[in-house]
C-alpha cells in the first residue's frame, strides 16, 4: 500500500485560474479568478469566480472567513459581499453548534454502581462521580 503522505502535490493545468485582489481596506477582500490556459491566456470556455473573505469577531479572537460570492462581474460580487458573508456566518455558526453538540453527546455519566464499587481514592463513592469521554 503506497504511502499517502509523501506523494508529490501536482498543479492541474486544465484547471488553473488568475487571480485578482480587490479590497475596500475596511470590511474584507474580493477575489476574482479568472480561467486562464496552460498558457496563461484567458479561458472562456469557464466562468469566473469570486472569493471573498472577511473576520467574525469572536470572544475568542478573530475567526477567517472565505466564501464563494454569485456574480458575473467584480460590480456584482461587490453588490452580493454582504448577503454572501451573512451567509458564511449562519454556515460557520451552525458547524460551530454541532460540534457543540457532538462533544457534549460524547460525555458519558456513570450511575452509582456503573464501575462496580472501584472509586479510588479521591473519589466521590462508587463511579466517582465523575465526567468521562466515550
Amino acid at each position: 500500500m503506497a504511502d499517502d503522505r509523501h506523494q508529490i502535490p501536482n498543479m492541474n493545468a486544465a484547471d488553473l485560474y488568475r487571480e485578482d485582489l480587490f479590497t475596500d481596506r475596511a470590511v474584507g477582500t474580493i477575489r476574482r479568478l479568472t480561467p486562464v490556459t496552460p498558457q496563461g491566456a484567458d479561458d472562456p470556455a469557464r466562468q469566473v469566480v469570486f472569493v471573498g473573505s472577511t473576520q467574525l469577531l469572536t470572544p475568542a479572537g478573530a475567526l477567517p472567513l472565505t466564501f464563494e460570492i454569485d456574480g458575473t462581474s467584480l460590480a456584482d460580487a461587490v453588490k452580493n459581499f454582504a448577503a454572501a458573508a451573512e451567509d458564511a456566518v449562519r454556515e460557520t455558526l451552525e458547524e460551530l453548534a454541532a460540534i457543540r453538540r457532538e462533544s457534549a453527546s460524547g460525555l458519558v455519566i456513570p450511575d452509582a454502581g456503573a464501575l462496580g464499587g472501584l472509586g479510588g481514592p479521591g473519589l466521590a463513592g462508587p463511579g466517582g462521580g465523575k465526567l468521562h469521554l466515550r
